[in-house]
């Protein structure tokens, strides 16, 4: 199990360990989730762009606006 100290401006450092499984380097971003059992799971943040591209090759049907309006008015019905 992995520990730190806590400083007297609330700061810490996280141990190596940690800082390797999160796959952290400088200017990373964290973010805590406090659970419901008073847990807190620490996830780095992924930016917006780390998107790109995600879901490219996942079909190569284009659809019209007026397709995706038909779906869009389809799903809002519950059909």
């Amino acid at each position: 199990m992995q520990e730190s100290t806590v400083t007297t401006k609330g700061q810490t450092t996280l141990p190596r360990d940690v800082r390797l499984a999160l796959r952290l380097t400088p200017g990373d971003r964290l973010r805590y989730m406090i659970l419901d059992n008073g847990e807190v799971r620490i996830v780095r943040s992924q930016p917006v762009s780390g998107l790109k591209g995600l879901l490219q090759g996942k079909t190569q049907r284009v659809v019209s606006l007026d397709e995706m309006e038909a779906a869009i008015a389809k799903g809002a019905s519950g059909q």
